[in-house]
């Protein structure tokens, strides 16, 4: 799992963005929480102050109740009935109406708490006294086999019933005498925090969350925005190993960026002129050479002793094969072609074409490859005919990934010495005395491989024959 996540968030735009998301949610986690709690708060202080304005005008009727002749009691109940009056569902019983509490809860016990402390300003700890919630489709009233639902509407009863909300019923009942309990029910104002509704509704969640998402769509839009000069600045260090004469950057973005554009642009100018000076370098020293050894052997052809002819003969030959070499490896290497997408196997048919019996490639579906066509050729083609060469028969075998693509050039030949492989790619270093060449060409081929950030080894194969395994990656541009 945490292999995938360094993959996921290994570019400097996707963890910034991850940062910056984490960032946002918890400051609106953290602020959500703080806020709920502070309006948490706020509520229960507004429950507890209704609940004791409530018990203070429920204190007043069962004064009134009370102190009222027991003939009145029932006539005066008739008239809250008829004709309203008071916020109480009012009714004197003969008995105690059990009542079906709510879930306990902290804020529960401290409603009935203040409740009961108002009550019992007035009425003494000898007399009874039951304060409890019920839900509105459980409260039983009058008796304990009469439910509020049940009643008409003319008793009262629909001020005890809010449908849309069904909050929680406060049950007040007090022991007037014997056997007659007065029975108080009223419905707390709001907010109705006993009731099951949350704090923060679903509707509140839901515009939280959208808003979020969209703070988060304009950050990630943001981010990309300043963050693309920088991957193009990335792109063409990337690209600047294999081209050094790409166009300059455009410097803009921010403005660390756009010093860091321009220091690279500059520093690429410079690289351009140091190769530039050094090409007309070897040029111009090749050239003032050929003249003075021309000349050499001009006044060589003059000697009367023809071993000294023969002596100085040579020595002009290797000193003029050392220039032409150095002229070659400076035209060989560094060869100024655009980059550009390189079908590989079309490229080896264009090298193997000469040779169709002596050159076998196998390959199957070869993804195109960024990289400079002609150098590619010149390496590949340096490679295959010395396979072919020495070995009379190459097999080419291609690989390919999303990293890297791979060749392995096989041939039958008789390999090379194993204390010879690691300086077989020195310049003018030759294992065999034929004419043809200058020892120049396994060193062009791995300086041109190089130039593609690639790697060339060779190896000595234990059914004989040698093996140029050659990798060029693919990953160098993926990666950004």
């Amino acid at each position: 799992m945490m292999v995938y996540l360094r993959l996921l968030f290994r570019s400097l735009v996707s963890r910034m963005l991850l940062l910056t998301m984490l960032s946002v949610i918890v400051a609106q986690a953290m602020s959500s929480f703080f806020w709920v709690n502070q309006f948490a708060e706020s509520e229960e202080k507004s429950v507890l102050l209704n609940a004791n304005n409530l018990a203070e005008n429920a204190l007043s009727t069962i004064s009134f109740f009370q102190d009222l002749p027991l003939q009145y009691r029932y006539l005066a109940l008739q008239q809250l009935r008829d004709l309203g009056g008071s916020r109480f569902f009012v009714s004197l019983n003969n008995e105690l109406i059990n009542i079906k509490p709510i879930a306990d809860s902290v804020l529960k016990n401290d409603i009935i708490k203040t409740v009961e402390d108002v009550l019992r300003r007035r009425i003494s700890t000898q007399k009874k006294l039951q304060i409890e919630f019920s839900h509105p489709d459980d409260l039983h009233v009058l008796k304990n086999d009469v439910l509020l639902k049940d009643l008409p509407p003319s008793w009262g009863a629909y001020s005890l019933i809010i449908p849309s909300v069904k909050p929680p019923v406060l049950v007040m009942q007090v022991e007037v005498a014997e056997n007659e309990w007065l029975y108080l029910a009223a419905i707390l104002p709001p907010p109705y925090l006993l009731s099951q509704n949350s704090i923060i509704s679903t509707q509140q969640i839901i515009t939280l969350v959208f808003t979020t998402c969209i703070l988060l769509v304009f950050i990630c839009l943001f981010f990309f925005w300043q963050t693309r000069p920088l991957k193009q600045l990335a792109l063409a260090v990337a690209e600047m190993s294999i081209d050094l004469y790409q166009k300059p950057i455009e410097e803009e973005g921010a403005s660390e960026i756009v010093t860091a554009t321009r220091a690279f642009n500059r520093m690429q100018q410079k690289l351009q002129r140091y190769i530039q000076d050094r090409e007309v370098l070897f040029r111009s020293i090749s050239h003032d050479l050929k003249t003075p050894i021309t000349r050499l052997r001009l006044r060589v052809e003059l000697l009367d002793n023809e071993k000294q002819i023969v002596a100085f003969n040579h020595d002009l030959d290797d000193l003029e094969m050392l220039v032409k070499g150095a002229l070659q490896t400076v035209k060989d290497t560094d060869i100024h072609e655009n980059i550009q997408s390189v079908d590989v196997l079309k490229l080896l048919d264009q090298i193997s074409s000469s040779q169709p019996d002596n050159i076998k490639i196998i390959a199957g579906e070869i993804k195109p490859y960024r990289g400079k066509s002609l150098a590619l050729k010149r390496c590949l083609s340096n490679l295959i005919d010395n396979g072919v060469k020495y070995g009379h028969s190459v097999k080419v075998y291609l690989t390919d990934s999303d990293e890297s693509l791979q060749l392995l050039i096989q041939d039958n030949g008789p390999g090379i010495p194993a204390k010879e492989l690691q300086d077989i790619f020195t310049p003018y270093r030759r294992l065999h005395d034929d004419q043809q060449g200058y020892g120049l060409g396994l060193g062009i081929s791995r300086n041109i491989i190089h130039a593609h950030n690639g790697q060339l080894h060779l190896i000595n194969r234990d059914e004989g024959g040698l093996e140029v395994i050659i990798t060029l990656p693919r990953i160098y541009k993926s990666n950004l």
